[in-house]
């Protein structure tokens, strides 16, 4: 445990953080199955609004630092690629 009172507010400040990038973490993973199962239900006026979503939730997500650019830009790029090959 931590004993001085700067270690303790570091340890409030470090739990409070791991819950709000859990939370962040998980709703841009939930966008991103909601744009692959409207893929696999072969509806694409609903995969691109949920791409749309994605991609908002994906950037904040990497601005933010939870991510890499990279990683974001590969997530988008994939989904992109499906949406446009259901035609």
């Amino acid at each position: 445990m931590a004993n001085s009172s700067q270690a303790r507010k570091r340890a409030r400040q470090n739990t409070q953080r791991r819950e709000a990038n859990h939370s962040m973490r998980s709703m841009m993973r939930t966008y991103i199955k909601r744009v692959y199962s409207a893929i696999e239900s072969n509806d694409k006026e609903a995969a691109k609004s949920a791409y749309e979503s994605a991609v908002s939730a994906i950037d904040k997500n990497a601005k933010r630092g939870l991510h890499h650019k990279n990683k974001a830009s590969r997530l988008k790029s994939r989904m992109n690629a499906r949406i446009r090959a259901m035609s």
